[in-house]
C-alpha cells in the first residue's frame, strides 16, 4: 500500500517523501535514485554554478523517468542558473532562504511546479503571495542552515498548513525514519523533505568520512551556529544559522563570532589548515535525528524502507 496525499498525486510520485536539495551532496545520482525509488528527488544546485549543474543535471535527467526537481539557494542565484534548470525540464524547483519573488512567475510559466521553503511565518505568506505550489516548513531541527531564531518541526508545521491551506505542506527538520514521515503527516503535512538520512547513502556527494561520522554521531553533539561560516569566508546571510556536529573552530570560536569575523588572520588561519588537511574543508551538516542513521544503504532501497516504515507507523497510531 502506497500512501496517497495532495502532493503525491500533484507530483506523480509513489511516496511523499522528498530528497532535500543539499548542496554539493545531493548530486545527479542521488536525486535519480531518490525519484526510481518513488519519491521525489532534488537537486542540490545552491548557488547554481554553471560547472557544477553541467556535469550533475544530465546524470539525473538521464538516471530517471520519474518526476524529479531542482533546489536553489535563493539569496544565492541569478535568472540564469534558473533558466540553465529549466532547460531540463525538472518537474519542480525548490527555492530556500530568499525572496521567491524574483523567479517564481519565469518558473511557473515553464509550467514547472514552485516549491518554496520556509523556516518563519513571514517566509510562509510571502511563498502563498508568490503562487507556491508546495511550501516546506523547515523546523530548527534540521541538518545544515535554517532559522537563527526558527521553531521546531512540531509546533511549527501545523502552523503554517493552517495558514497557507489549500497549498499542500511539507515537514522538514529532525526526520530521519519513517516514523517521522508518518508524524510529518499527522500534523497535516502532505509529506516530508528529508536531509540527513539521505547524506547517508551510497549515491550522495559526500567524502566517505563525512557519511561515517553521520552513521556514528549523536543527536546532542549537533549544533546551529555560524562560526563556520564566519570562518570559511560564507556569504550565508547572518539571519540563517547552520546546524553541524562538533568541529575544532566551532569549540575554538564558540561566542566570539564578531571577534572571528573582525580577524583576518584567523580566518586564513582556517583556510591554511584546510589546505594542510589538518580540518575537514567542510562541516558535517547533520540534523538532530541523526542518532537514526546506521547504515549507508541506496537510496532507493531507503525511501521504499521509510514508506514502510510511516505506513506502520500509522497502522499503529490508529489502534490507540
Amino acid at each position: 500500500m502506497a500512501l496517497s496525499t495532495a502532493f503525491t498525486k500533484l507530483f506523480g510520485v509513489r511516496h511523499p517523501i522528498v530528497l532535500a536539495p543539499m548542496g554539493g551532496s545531493a548530486g545527479g545520482a542521488l536525486a535519480a535514485a531518490v525519484s526510481r525509488g518513488g519519491g521525489l528527488g532534488l537537486l542540490g544546485a545552491g548557488n547554481g554554478d554553471p560547472d557544477w549543474l553541467a556535469r550533475e543535471l544530465p546524470i539525473v535527467a538521464k538516471g530517471t523517468d520519474k518526476p524529479w526537481g531542482i533546489g536553489f539557494l535563493t539569496w544565492a542565484i541569478d535568472a540564469g542558473a534558473v533558466e540553465r534548470a529549466l532547460e531540463h525540464r525538472p518537474t519542480g524547483v525548490m527555492l530556500s532562504f530568499g525572496d521567491p519573488g524574483p523567479f517564481a512567475e519565469r518558473i511557473r510559466r515553464a509550467g514547472v511546479a514552485l516549491i518554496v521553503q520556509v523556516t518563519d511565518l513571514e517566509e510562509a505568506r510571502r511563498a502563498v503571495d508568490v503562487g507556491a505550489d508546495v511550501i516546506v516548513a523547515q523546523g530548527t531541527e534540521s541538518g545544515g542552515h535554517g532559522a537563527r531564531h526558527g521553531r521546531s518541526t512540531l509546533p511549527f508545521v501545523p502552523v503554517v498548513v493552517d495558514l497557507a491551506a489549500p497549498v499542500p505542506v511539507l515537514a522538514a527538520g529532525g526526520i530521519a525514519d519513517g516514523r517521522g514521515v508518518a508524524a510529518a503527516l499527522a500534523l497535516g503535512a502532505e509529506g516530508a523533505v528529508i536531509g540527513t538520512r539521505f547524506q547517508a547513502t551510497a549515491e550522495a556527494l559526500v567524502h566517505p568520512s563525512i557519511a561515517t561520522a553521520i552513521v556514528e554521531g549523536r543527536g546532542e553533539d549537533t549544533e546551529r551556529n555560524r562560526v563556520l561560516d564566519i570562518a570559511r569566508g560564507s556569504r550565508w546571510p547572518s539571519r540563517y544559522t547552520a546546524r553541524t556536529l562538533g568541529y575544532r573552530y566551532l569549540d575554538q570560536w564558540r561566542g566570539r563570532e564578531a571577534e572571528l569575523a573582525a580577524d583576518g588572520q584567523a580566518q586564513q588561519d582556517y583556510q591554511d589548515d584546510v589546505a594542510r588537511g589538518e580540518v575537514p574543508p567542510l562541516p558535517v551538516w547533520a540534523g538532530e535525528a541523526v542518532d537514526l542513521i546506521t547504515d549507508l544503504p541506496p537510496a532507493a532501497d531507503l525511501v521504499a524502507t521509510l514508506a514502510i516504515q510511516a505506513e506502520d507507523a500509522l497502522t499503529r497510531a490508529g489502534r490507540h
